[in-house]
């Protein structure tokens, strides 16, 4: 039998009856720890013990009532039963003492009714602390983060609200601080989900430690966090805001003897109940100061101001939205290639191609990527292309196979949401069944950015197109964070270096070693080396010594259109 201990704090002036009780407890099964006492301001200085189990009081000790007792105990604040037990006490007493909160009462010449009753009143003190536990847990669930214990986007949204309306905060300025973490992704795809949750909850711990006393510090979704400063200045905001950055790019995660950096963009923007009439709109302006700190190139401050060149810029692109439309349905886009030579000795006869994009405008002028694609990525416009594109190129290179000297391979870009989109892997499949096109004579490209921020999804592709034949080359390499640490996970045949280290190659110290170390690691891992931005023969000598396989520039070509087939011209 399980010992049932009983902490009984017992206000009675009898040792007898306090005997009799404690004898009455054994014979039930409770091993009872019972404190007497019979003084009011002992049972104050009592029920500063949160411990006890239950309260027994006699009804009637000179100078102290079981209704003041009791009245003790609730003021207390302690949830435990309250059983009254007396030689004499009126029916009306009683019933009153039962209204008021005692939760029965025994007569002393019937105390085999004492056990049970402890019992039942037990089993319900248990029963009220687990419901009262659950509305707890409801309550702290209907305004917390359940994975990093902040509050909610719900809770930041009702403080703003009440500032806003708050007639006394009107003239009152506030900030809202919208954090977005840079690179999370990656940890996610290469760790796993676990390691991600692991991430937010010691970024929390952190940012709590950065925040005034009276500001609201939340998760408001995914790798987002916000902050609303309360009564501060922008120029306080800022410093802030830096000191929060600052943490963050100093903070090493450490996962699976794995460690990553993260950083973050923070967009900040000013309000009072004057400037803004409602939470949707200040979340706004704070999500769009935010992105456009990404746009300016992530880990970065950037403070919201109407009218700005970057608000601007985002109107202008929404305009390309409509020309990029008209492209694809009015036949507007066209290809150019350019030619990619072999560097090793004897290999001087065969060359390949990248197929390039471009724009045609109403005069016929060439518009270059740079000016659309933007545009495009942000407004889910790349897939079309990118479809257009693989139609078109298949439909090129294979009439290129026509000629004399036919190219032995061409290298077709995509885009990095192509890798989500399983429409994109249809299309390739699609236009491989109609044409006679060699899927071993086609080296997809993904730059490495794109494809380190979409690592699960681009393996997959790679891999069932790898399944049909098909090649993939990683793209500006070497731009990314920890590039060769990725090497090991994508499934790619080529690298093509970033031409910025290419350009700078000769006269940059830096550069050289970044393309010489390229070589080194692309070789040893088995893959082909490509120079992109070859633009003298001094560079094109120097890829040769350093082992290069292949290379590409305006000192080898210089881009020329593509004639496309007839019966590609229809629009897609």
């Amino acid at each position: 039998m399980i010992d049932r201990y009983l902490n009984v704090l017992l206000v009675e002036d009898s040792e007898d009856d306090t005997f009799l009780l404690e004898r009455e407890l054994k014979r039930g099964g409770f091993v009872p720890t019972i404190t007497r006492v019979m003084e009011q301001t002992d049972i104050v200085l009592a029920l500063e013990n949160p411990d006890w189990d239950i309260v027994i009081s006699d009804h009637n000790i000179p100078g102290l009532s079981s209704e003041v007792v009791l009245e003790l105990v609730q003021a207390s604040g302690l949830d435990v039963p309250f059983i009254i037990v007396s030689g004499s006490i009126g029916e009306d007493i009683a019933v009153s003492a039962m209204r008021t909160g005692a939760h029965d009462y025994i007569m002393k010449d019937n105390l085999t009714r004492l056990v049970p009753a402890i019992n039942r009143e037990l089993r319900e003190a248990e029963t009220r602390r687990a419901h009262k536990k659950a509305q707890e847990v409801i309550n702290h669930l209907a305004y917390h983060d359940s994975l990093t214990g902040l509050s909610n986007r719900h809770v930041i949204e009702v403080c703003i609200n009440r500032l806003l309306a708050d007639v006394s905060q009107e003239q009152r300025p506030h900030v809202l601080l919208y954090i977005d973490l840079d690179q999370f992704k990656i940890i996610n795809d290469t760790c796993g989900h676990v390691a991600g949750d692991e991430l937010l909850k010691q970024l929390a711990r952190l940012l709590k430690g950065l925040i005034r006393t009276d500001d609201v510090l939340s998760r408001l979704g995914g790798d987002e966090f916000g902050v609303l400063l309360k009564n501060c200045g922008i120029k306080q905001a800022e410093s802030i805001a830096k000191n929060i950055l600052s943490v963050i790019q100093d903070f090493k995660f450490v996962w699976d003897t794995k460690t990553f950096s993260v950083g973050a963009s923070i967009g900040l923007v000013e309000f009072t109940g004057q400037t803004y009439k409602d939470m949707a709109s200040v979340f706004s302006a704070a999500d769009m100061a935010c992105y456009t700190a990404k746009d300016l190139g992530r880990n970065r401050i950037h403070v919201y101001s109407e009218g700005e060149v970057n608000i601007l810029r985002r109107q202008g692109e929404m305009l390309w939205v409509t020309i990029i439309n008209e492209a694809l349905q009015n036949g507007h886009f066209c290809l150019y290639q350019q030619k990619i030579i072999s560097l090793a000795a004897g290999d001087s006869g065969h060359y390949q191609i990248e197929f390039l994009l471009r724009m045609l405008d109403h005069q016929g002028g060439i518009i270059l990527p740079g000016a659309f694609i933007p545009a495009a990525e942000r407004y889910n416009l790349m897939n079309q292309i990118d479809c257009w594109v693989i139609k078109h190129a298949f439909a090129a290179f294979v009439e290129m196979q026509e000629s004399p000297q036919p190219p032995a391979m061409a290298f077709i870009n995509l885009s990095g949401v192509s890798f989500c989109d399983d429409n994109t892997l249809s299309v390739i499949k699609q236009e491989l069944r109609k044409s006679s096109i060699n899927p071993e004579q086609i080296c997809f490209e993904v730059t490495e950015t794109a494809a380190i921020a979409n690592l699960s999804s681009a393996v997959v592709f790679i891999e069932e197109l790898k399944q049909l034949g098909f090649h993939f080359a990683l793209d500006d390499f070497g731009v990314g964070l920890s590039s060769f640490s990725y090497l090991k996970s994508l499934p790619v045949d080529l690298l093509k270096v970033d031409g910025g280290f290419i350009r700078g190659m000769l006269s940059d110290p830096m550069d050289a070693a970044i393309v010489e170390s390229i070589s080194k690691i692309g070789h040893v891992a088995g893959l082909k080396t490509v120079a992109e931005f070859v633009e003298s023969e001094a560079i094109l000598l120097r890829l040769k010594e350093l082992g290069f396989d292949l290379a590409q520039g305006y000192a080898i070509h210089v881009p020329e259109r593509v004639k496309l087939p007839s019966r590609t011209c229809a629009t897609v």
